[in-house]
């Protein structure tokens, strides 16, 4: 089986969904890709990048502590985070998908969209959301 982790390390429901990850790993054998998206291709400054790739390490060294195969990936391009992760996971024939959501209000979703929504309308399986 394999699991995606949309991950983000920026919030407490990230630190959630990454337990539910080990969780669902351990009891269906699975492997964990841990994936992060970032808009704007080679425009996106180095410290950021160097961040997200900070952030996907700690998730990684986390299920590996664990010994739970996974591998980390920082996704860049011209896609949207959500149409990102969703390619992700049909190119990769992901099982499940674990990513947190965030309350937002009316006028941020009008504004930034959601990340969240869009995978679980979109996506080739599964999706499992944690709060």
């Amino acid at each position: 089986m394999k699991i995606m982790l949309a991950y983000d390390r920026s919030t407490k429901i990230s630190e959630k969904a990454l337990e539910m990850a080990k969780k669902h790993a351990e009891a269906f054998d699975a492997k964990v890709y841990v994936v992060t998206s970032m808009i704007g291709g080679r425009d996106i400054p180095q410290e950021d990048f160097r961040l997200a790739e900070k952030e996907l390490a700690y998730a990684e060294n986390f299920l590996k502590a664990e010994e739970i195969p996974c591998e980390a990936r920082v996704l860049v391009g011209g896609l949207s985070p959500g149409e990102a992760l969703v390619e992700f996971a049909k190119e990769h024939k992901i099982d499940e998908i674990i990513v947190g959501v965030r309350k937002k209000s009316r006028l941020e979703k009008l504004v930034l969209g959601s990340t969240a929504q869009y995978i679980i309308l979109n996506s080739p399986c599964p999706v499992l959301s944690v709060v």
